[in-house]
């Protein structure tokens, strides 16, 4: 597939750059992330209504039946890069990366209009105790689930969870209400306060029957999920590496600016390597998502391998290259660093996801090794 980016992707991606310099800054206590970071939500409600209302965010992978645009994940990767570079603090990954896929691909037609106009934000609550991959515990009967989840993205401000949860010894999804009796939901502490998580707790909470075949359709979710999550991480590295090679042009130490120095052009052009790789690992898995869904599983844990490590290399550098400013509160880098570990771990580490490829591509003895 191609890996060249349209007239119309360029004229998005202007578009969103120019949106979000404007209202999602991420420098200056007042500004952005760094505003919503501190807040409880990490929600600017009139940005959430205005990224739907002028732009049509939330509805852009969403059919045009069902009052979105009718526009693919390649799309939408553009979308999660520039939100990358700005460290977008609210519940578009949640909404659009991971409760919109689960939804669509379990034919629940009817919830895909409030997610389109902004009306509904939802999430995706899969995950238990530590780990991202293990099957669910939690279990409904007559209608009600029990159980706990943890880690959820924007749990604890979403108007729709969709959740997994064992029903007929299978795994089912099931739609709750946010504001459902029997439901608490408390926020959890994060190492990068800009990505929210919530713990779910359900006590007979009554739940919508989506799709009885949940394996595929929380698959699919997933795959769509971590390829949307490698875009953002693409976003944020270049982002990174930007700061770095303007800081290093600047910097001057022995009367001269350190990018001149052999040690530090290295340094940046190894941090350029990484990003353009990860660009390459990322493009794949999105134009995989939209136009061979069969080989999305694999090249979907390639992107979150390889980006992870790539946006949290980066990172480490651009903190190490400003030098003792990059370790400052008020620099920005030690947000994009804190960004780039979480998104590491988030949704399973590199290491489960290259035993995960091994094991796709049925290398024997690989899936032992880091």
């Amino acid at each position: 597939m191609s890996l060249v980016e349209t007239e119309e992707l360029r004229e998005l991606r202007g578009t969103l750059r120019r949106f979000f310099a404007e209202h999602a800054p991420v420098g200056g206590a007042a500004a952005g992330a760094r505003r919503l970071m501190a807040t409880r939500d990490g929600l600017d409600r009139d940005l959430w209504r205005r990224m739907a209302g002028e732009l049509g965010l939330q509805g852009l992978a969403v059919p045009e039946e069902h009052g979105g645009s009718g526009f693919g994940v390649r799309e939408l990767a553009v979308v999660f890069e520039e939100m990358g570079r700005v460290l977008y603090c609210g519940p578009f990954l949640a909404t659009a990366g991971l409760a919109l896929p689960a939804v669509r691909a379990a034919g629940a037609d009817d919830l895909l209009p409030g997610i389109a106009d902004g009306s509904t934000i939802a999430t995706l609550a899969w995950t238990e105790d530590d780990r991202w991959d293990a099957p669910p515990a939690m279990t409904c009967e007559d209608g009600v689930l029990n159980g706990t989840k943890s880690y959820v993205l924007d749990g604890h401000t979403a108007d729709l969870v969709i959740v997994a949860a064992r029903h007929r010894r299978a795994t089912a999804l099931f739609a709750v209400d946010g504001g459902a009796p029997g439901l608490t939901r408390t926020p959890l502490p994060t190492l990068d306060q800009t990505r929210k998580l919530a713990r779910l707790d359900f006590d007979h909470v009554p739940a919508r029957l989506l799709t009885e075949d949940g394996d595929a359709a929380l698959a699919r979710a997933r795959d769509v999920g971590l390829a949307l999550l490698a875009a953002e991480q693409v976003g944020g590295a270049e982002r990174a590496l930007e700061m770095t090679v303007d800081y290093v042009k600047v910097r001057r130490q022995f009367g001269r600016a350190i990018g001149s120095f052999q040690a530090v052009k290295h340094r940046c052009a190894d941090m350029f390597v990484q990003v353009e790789s990860a660009r390459s690992a990322m493009l794949n898995a999105v134009g995989t998502a939209d136009h061979a869904p069969a080989d999305l599983p694999r090249a979907a844990a390639l992107a979150k391998a390889f980006c992870s490590d790539a946006y949290f290399h980066v990172a480490a550098e651009t903190i190490q290259l400003h030098g003792g400013i990059g370790f400052t509160w008020e620099h920005d880098a030690h947000l994009y660093f804190k960004r780039a570990k979480a998104s590491q771990e988030m949704f399973g580490p590199p290491a489960g996801h290259r035993r995960r490829l091994a094991d796709l591509a049925g290398i024997t003895g690989a899936a032992a090794a880091p």
